[in-house]
């Protein structure tokens, strides 16, 4: 047995005593998604029993709803702060048990470092890793968009060992020697399936696929649109990759040779993303896969770095947007839906880019067609995500609108022209 197991050995314990190592006014990061480590997670409640006091638990898109989310008696325990809102968040957010936090991908964890320090509170981060190897390091998996940067400010480091997660590389490899407790599981990785989408997303998917040319550098997110896109792509050549997510439509597009990173002008030869969620495949896909490198946002969704790839396109969504194209992304009227996450800055990186394109393809209604999406003016309380003066093409449906440079007055005829066929009445705006 070499030095590294002993030291695992001596810091592996249950759950319960590993969060035993959280004080009074700890501030508690969790990781990105599937990366929350469920057998902490789960048993967050017992710092009740702790005596613990003015904790603050910071949560992004967590997969999974736990019940410490909603228990009330927590509230006496540690306040919650949500950084990105899932179902379950917009639950515990109307029982007042979480509380939306404004930000900016690039720059948020480095304002809340910042606060942490002035209140004089202590880092803690929870994550699941993979197993450690010879040389005592383990990876941080499918998420490093800000647990390394909590790494590096010198957090105490609370983490379940799960052989289920893949080993990557990039900002991932954590040491046993940074680890302060650990935990060992064997629980089933979240896995997802792509969603399959329908005729108008796929002629959504061939507008978009048609201002892509080959070489660009790409950034997708997941959902219907995105498949759809992904799909309508695999014709294309030269293709690289660099995005805040990695999906499943981008392991179809590397092995159908679209992409290949030799174009992009800036990390060629590899995928650059910071998480990951999808199916079994597409863990296997990145397991000790040096090809594709898990980066932190601040460096991956940084528009400085973003805009040094060649024809850089960024592909988002969004909830409503008005006639003069502000786009709200985040949120229905004032109440939180999810959070800004990278928009913003892939905007703004793929508007610095050479022959870079900034993309919102959105339906032109909700699903079940009853409301439109593209509307006068935004819905009272909105969150205006994208700014009308940084949108450039906007794409549903009906066709292809590019705002880039327009009058008020001809973004208004753009936009009408792609929303839904009964035209808006806009007195109120011309």
């Amino acid at each position: 047995m070499n030095r590294y197991q002993e030291e695992y050995n001596r810091k592996k314990m249950s759950a319960r005593q590993v969060l035993e190592n959280i004080q009074s006014r700890d501030f508690v990061f969790t990781p990105m998604a599937a990366s929350c480590p469920d057998a902490l997670m789960g048993e967050l409640q017992h710092l009740k029993d702790t005596g613990v006091k003015d904790v603050i638990l910071q949560s992004c898109i967590p997969s999974v709803d736990y019940p410490v989310f909603h228990d009330p008696e927590m509230k006496a325990v540690m306040a919650h702060h949500g950084w990105f809102f899932t179902a379950g968040l917009r639950k515990a957010n109307a029982q007042r048990l979480v509380s939306a936090v404004p930000q900016h991908s690039t720059s948020i964890l480095r304002k809340t470092l910042d606060r942490i320090r002035y209140e004089g509170r202590r880092p803690v981060l929870l994550t699941t890793v993979s197993p450690m190897d010879a040389r005592g390091y383990m990876s941080l998996s499918i998420s490093s968009i800000y647990e390394m940067d909590v790494v590096r400010a010198g957090a105490v480091l609370l983490v379940e060992v799960n052989p289920n997660y893949p080993r990557t590389f990039g900002d991932t490899m954590v040491h046993i020697s940074q680890v302060t407790a650990l935990v060992e599981s064997d629980r089933p990785i979240l896995c997802v399936d792509p969603a399959p989408y329908t005729e108008v997303d796929a002629t959504i998917g061939k507008y978009v696929a048609s201002l892509v040319e080959d070489g660009s550098t790409i950034q997708l997110g997941i959902g219907n649109i995105p498949n759809a896109v992904a799909n309508e792509l695999k014709s294309k050549k030269h293709l690289g990759i660099h995005t805040e997510m990695f999906t499943e439509t981008m392991v179809d597009l590397i092995e159908c040779g679209a992409v290949d990173n030799t174009q992009k002008g800036f990390n060629d030869g590899v995928s650059i993303c910071s998480f990951t969620m999808g199916s079994r495949r597409l863990y296997d896909f990145l397991d000790d896969n040096p090809m594709v490198l898990f980066k932190s946002s601040s460096y991956s969704n940084d528009p400085y770095t973003i805009g040094r790839n060649n024809k850089f396109v960024s592909i988002n969504a969004t909830l409503e947007m008005d006639l003069t194209g502000q786009a709200a992304s985040e949120s229905v009227g004032p109440v939180q839906f999810s959070g800004s996450g990278g928009q913003m800055n892939f905007v703004d990186g793929a508007t610095d880019s050479h022959h870079g394109k900034s993309i919102i393809a959105t339906t032109s209604t909700t699903r079940d067609g009853k409301i439109s999406k593209i509307v006068p003016v935004l819905d009272l309380g909105a969150t205006v995500t994208t700014i009308r003066t940084n949108v450039d093409y906007i794409i549903t449906e009906y066709g292809i609108a590019r705002l880039t440079g327009r009058t008020i007055r001809a973004a208004l005829d753009a936009l009408m022209d792609i929303g839904r066929p009964a035209r808006v009445e806009l007195a109120v705006l011309v």
